[in-house]
């Protein structure tokens, strides 16, 4: 390791000690980042990236709530507003018993330069908390979503921060959210994306994360001549991002054969159709079931307490959660004759396991590249609330191909070596950069 990176990420550990996903995250920029740094002498003198790693603002409060048997029970919440320089905060809230400040902390960074490579006017920020959705009664999780915004809500506004959802909060959780904020603020504003598509949603936003993560493959593959067409793919995952990833593979004539989720994976080899996908859809978000269920119907393999990639297959979607897929995986994947990796959860490839894709020259795409559909058709539901307009669900798709194609080009602009290899985690941490410190110097010391 550099030294200069190395002497920067002490002094980074030193003051954020016991957050290891943080200091993961902030180690994978700074060793793109700082070679840069030290050839852009404005960057440097301004110590820029000393600015970003320090959130503007963290807020942490108690969330008590009342469980169907008349209980109270306790939760923490979270608001990790990282960096405003380009627009309001903008990310989303995760409810999973493994929330912590270090995870927050992590996705919130990662989030200002995801946000930035949208090209869109959105700062970076990210929220939730340490409560377990899974199990829990539609009552007992609009209990927890009214306590949870009766504090969250004097930190937000459609002008200041404007959450989203993310793992454990989807369109229910959204609906109690937005819910309780107006009856508090007695207003109707773009305070939270995701919202339905008959009370200020975007047509798309449910899909956009999933498509836009195969676009940008699409797009990966298109400069070594390929294409998705008749590929075996691996996704890990059973939400919504593995399920419109899926559909879109589907589309493009691509054979998904793995799901998973915290118990296991299924392996279909004869590939899952539009059929299937209707039964994972109904029996994940309706019934709220496991993958093995999927397995029992389809007599297909499950693999409990495993992951998906030593299955064979040509391009992998990491789509699950972070630091999912380790070096041994990555090693797996590459002798298996993977070529394409894009991810579609945040951080789920390890340090080692990027060095081994980048070390074989396979095409693989970060999440904070790959994944930014998701938060580019959140960004465009923000413009149609302030408009008071909604645009056609060819509209906002058109508009997310864009948004993910221009992605793509920023990550070959900034990141193609001399050897033509396109690193593009390189290309997307220096393409975020740019515009967020830019920005941040124009406005002075703040």
């Amino acid at each position: 390791m550099d030294a200069q990176v190395k002497e920067f990420l002490d002094k980074v550990a030193s003051r954020n000690p016991h957050e290891p996903e943080f200091l993961q995250a902030v180690q994978e920029v700074a060793e793109t980042i700082i070679p840069f740094i030290e050839e852009t002498p404005k960057y440097k003198k301004t110590r820029i990236l000393e600015r970003m790693v320090e959130p503007e603002r963290v807020v942490m409060f108690r969330v008590p709530w009342l469980n169907d048997q008349g209980d109270v029970e306790v939760n923490r919440g979270f608001r990790v507003q990282m960096n405003s320089a380009i627009g309001p905060y903008k990310g989303g809230l995760r409810f999973h018993p493994s929330v912590n400040l270090s995870i927050l902390k992590f996705l919130a960074f990662e989030q200002v330069f995801k946000n930035s490579l949208t090209g869109l006017p959105m700062g970076g920020g990210k929220g939730g908390s340490d409560f377990d959705p899974k199990g829990k009664s539609d009552s007992e999780i609009m209990k927890f979503c009214q306590s949870f915004m009766t504090e969250l809500y004097r930190h937000v506004g459609a002008d200041i921060d404007v959450p989203a959802g993310d793992i454990g909060v989807g369109g229910r959780e959204v609906g109690f959210l937005f819910g309780q904020y107006k009856r508090i603020k007695g207003e109707f504003t773009g305070v939270l994306t995701g919202k339905g598509i008959s009370w200020g949603g975007s047509a798309i936003r449910p899909e956009a994360t999933g498509y836009g993560v195969v676009y940008f493959a699409e797009d990966m593959l298109a400069t070594r001549g390929e294409t998705l067409q008749g590929k075996t793919v691996l996704v890990s995952g059973s939400g919504n991002v593995a399920q419109y990833t899926v559909e879109r593979c589907i589309q493009a004539g691509a054979k998904v054969v793995t799901l998973s989720d915290s118990e296991g994976f299924i392996y279909d080899p004869a590939g899952i159709d539009n059929a299937k996908l209707a039964y994972l859809m109904d029996l994940k978000n309706e019934q709220r079931g496991r993958i093995k269920e999927y397995a029992d119907k389809y007599n297909c393999e499950f693999f409990a307490g495993e992951r998906p990639w030593k299955i064979k297959g040509d391009i992998a979607f990491p789509n699950a959660t972070q630091n999912e897929l380790d070096e041994e995986d990555a090693r797996t994947l590459v002798r298996n004759g993977c070529i394409c990796v894009a991810e579609g959860a945040n951080m789920p490839s390890t340090p080692d396991a990027i060095h081994v894709f980048t070390e074989a020259k396979i095409l693989y795409a970060p999440g904070k590249a790959s994944n930014a559909g998701g938060v580019a058709v959140s960004g465009l539901e923000m413009s149609q609330n302030s408009l008071r307009i909604s645009w056609s669900r060819n509209e906002v798709n058109s508009r997310l191909r864009d948004i993910m194609k221009e992605i793509h080009s920023i990550c070959v602009k900034y990141g193609t070596e001399k050897d033509g290899y396109i690193n593009y985690e390189k290309g997307a941490n220096i393409g975020g950069f740019v515009k967020v410190a830019d920005a941040m110097l124009a406005q002075g010391v703040v």
